[in-house]
């Protein structure tokens, strides 16, 4: 079952008593993934459809899989709905669950589950050859939610701007996702960060808003530290550097990040076609990956590591040690002479 035929039988009032919201796989993918926030979405359209807020305290229950004794949920699941037509009941952190051992209770539920309640649970991982899995697969429905598509994305970002009353170009939305992906939870919280630096009065959103509204001080900074070891400017890159201490980064912070831009650059240098990274990094860093090849990235690994581990063990003046790190990424990459 998908998302969409979830929320066409919500409108049809239409609902199963059991629902496992699981990884899927999308059309084009190799392997499964999961995207929460999609299950997180139409499990509150199934509780704001079947439980009047004013009576939520009576017929909705919350619990995580993990925290929980599978006793409680279970006989929570069992009490009659009161004041209500149905009681919901949501479970988190379901995929506690493919153990046959922690499920206990719970597979004698689902093999008989209470017609007046909906019992809603999450996995982020789910095993097909549980006993688990099957037992809700007929008991429900088995729910896939699998990572989206970027032109899903698209329209993800589309209908959410329209909730606030506003529209956003298709140039905004696609820059949005070069800067966060197609994770929903990074969208989402970039999205937010652009609707409230539009403001209320402000209807339409374009690619300069994402710009100003998705960036910081300190990323600018970072940036420019980038540019400037990919440009062997080792003045700049030390400015750089200083400028973010002075922001208040740490030194395992900042060494940290430079980790992060070394992995992302090795990232872009071995991928065949588009890496495994935001478009939006992987432009950041392409010139550092061309500065630096696979074999200097490799020993700028070694040296961040050798640095790493200076900076926490022998008592070396951490900024010091970093200013020496980012002079060495920096430093020009030398030619072979030619053989006469």
């Amino acid at each position: 079952m998908t998302i969409q035929e979830v929320f066409t039988a919500i409108q049809q009032g239409s609902y199963s008593p059991v629902y496992l919201f699981c990884p899927g796989k999308s059309p084009r993918a190799r392997d499964a993934s999961f995207e929460p926030i999609l299950a997180e979405q139409c499990i509150d359209a199934v509780v704001n459809a079947t439980v009047d807020k004013e009576n939520r305290d009576f017929a909705y229950a919350a619990y995580y899989a993990d925290e929980s004794p599978v006793g409680s949920i279970v006989m929570d699941a069992q009490t009659l709905p009161f004041l209500t037509d149905r009681r919901v009941v949501y479970v988190r952190n379901a995929e506690k669950y493919n153990s046959e051992a922690a499920a206990g209770a719970m597979l004698g539920y689902l093999d008989s589950p209470n017609e007046t309640t909906i019992l809603l649970m999450m996995a982020h991982k789910v095993d097909k050859r549980t006993k688990f899995y099957k037992a809700c697969k007929k008991a429900g429905a088995i729910v896939e939610c699998p990572a989206m598509s970027e032109s899903e994305v698209i329209n993800w970002i589309n209908q959410e701007v329209e909730k606030h009353g506003k529209s956003i170009d298709g140039n905004a939305a696609r820059t949005l996702i070069d800067r966060t992906g197609n994770h929903l939870s990074d969208v989402q919280n970039a999205l937010s960060l652009v609707m409230h630096y539009v403001g209320q009065d402000n209807t339409r959103i374009n690619a300069d808003d994402v710009e100003a509204a998705c960036a910081d001080v300190a990323e600018e900074e970072i940036w420019a530290l980038t540019d400037a070891i990919a440009t062997s400017q080792s003045g700049v890159a030390l400015s750089a550097l200083r400028k973010l201490s002075d922001l208040g980064k740490h030194p395992d912070e900042m060494i940290g990040t430079i980790n992060w831009l070394l992995k992302s650059a090795y990232a872009v240098a071995v991928a065949e076609g588009e890496p495994n990274i935001s478009r939006f990094v992987a432009r950041k860093v392409q010139p550092l990956a061309q500065k630096l090849g696979l074999v200097k990235l490799r020993a700028a690994f070694a040296l961040c590591t050798d640095t790493q581990f200076m900076m926490r063990n022998t008592g070396v003046d951490s900024e010091l040690a970093l200013e020496l790190l980012v002079v060495k990424l920096s430093a020009p990459t030398q030619r072979r002479r030619r053989t006469a």
